[in-house]
């Protein structure tokens, strides 16, 4: 049975989607990798780190589903959101580096990448506040005709945070083109959903606001692709914005510092053996799509990209020190400000 469901799920997907899932998921996997390895080993990256290790299948599944024009913005765990949009890997590590190279010139940090030549918007360090900005861009696209969607991605502990309901009540109201995406990885921080939270099925609270809702696994890119699709093809055509819940699993702890006391081994290893790399990679091969030379070939590619991403980062400068006082924003009529 599992071998015809793989030979049925297969049939749906041409080979190159296949390959192209792979390489994005093993580049974002080996980054993730790589630059836990010179946090903790040689303390070349400091501050804020969440690794998106174990999701990787959403961010596949989700460009897939999209075109470069459609937005997408996230809040603080996104290194495999921005990789995936297109925001290059060597940015990414000078920006953890804190690199003058990196795409948010060093000042950002893990927490905040940004690519808006790929319109990537960030990475946010607020809980919940691309939700509110995400239906924001979400309006321009309206306001301006055009038929781009957006993606806004927030985890189930931001799922808690009042803007959520505001933004969700005003996105149907106006009828936004913006797809709200719940990455449920069972955890905010330490804290498990069905701990804060009596509605524990987090696609139901778009019932409230006759919202569109699915859940979705998020294990794997052709789920995700198929549910996020459905709701993109909505929005585009005007039938305003959707709240997909995408289940998922972090197989590393909140942030880097986490000890994960919360879960048990057991559990973490129930869910590395539902891996979505392994499983992807399973159907590849299973169902001859690819051969393990042409898989071989994509990992020798993603090891040299991420090696590369290191040499870059390391030879980079540093921030000038008069970068210090430049992007911030200064409003001069604000009553508050004293020279």
């Amino acid at each position: 049975m599992a071998s015809q469901t793989l030979q049925s799920v297969a049939t749906k997907f041409t080979k190159e989607t296949y390959l192209y899932w792979y390489e994005l998921m093993q580049l974002i996997r080996q980054f993730e990798l790589m630059a836990e390895e010179k946090y903790k080993m040689d303390g070349k990256i400091r501050g804020f780190f969440h690794a998106y290790i174990g999701q990787e299948a959403i961010a596949a599944g989700c460009m897939t589903a999209t075109k470069p024009d459609d937005s997408f913005i996230t809040g603080y765990r996104d290194h495999g959101l921005a990789i995936a949009k297109g925001v290059s890997v060597n940015s990414c590590m000078a920006e953890l580096y804190g690199k003058a190279t990196g795409n948010s010139k060093g000042k950002g940090g893990s927490m905040h990448f940004f690519g808006k030549d790929v319109n990537f918007f960030g990475g946010h360090g607020i809980v919940g506040a691309q939700i509110g900005t995400g239906a924001g861009i979400a309006f321009a696209e309206a306001y301006n005709n055009t038929d781009n969607v957006v993606l806004c991605f927030f985890g189930d502990g931001a799922a808690r945070q009042g803007i959520l309901h505001e933004t969700f009540n005003l996105a149907m109201l106006w009828n936004l083109p913006v797809i709200f995406i719940c990455e449920n990885n069972h955890y905010a921080m330490g804290t498990a959903v069905n701990r804060s939270s009596n509605v524990i099925d987090i696609y139901k609270l778009a019932d409230a606001y006759d919202m569109p809702s699915d859940v979705i696994d998020g294990m794997r890119p052709e789920t995700v692709h198929e549910g996020v699709a459905r709701a993109v093809k909505r929005a585009r055509e005007k039938g305003g914005p959707s709240l997909l819940e995408i289940k998922t699993y972090r197989y590393k702890g909140h942030s880097i510092s986490d000890p994960q006391k919360y879960r048990t081994k057991d559990e973490v290893d129930e869910y590395r053996a539902k891996d979505p790399i392994s499983m992807l990679l399973k159907t590849i091969l299973e169902n001859n799509i690819a051969t393990q030379e042409e898989i071989d070939q994509i990992n020798e590619r993603v090891d040299q990209a991420v090696a590369e991403s290191v040499k870059f980062a390391e030879e980079s400068p540093w921030p000038n020190d008069d970068e210090v006082l430049k992007d911030v924003y200064v409003d001069k009529n604000y009553p508050f400000i004293v020279d």
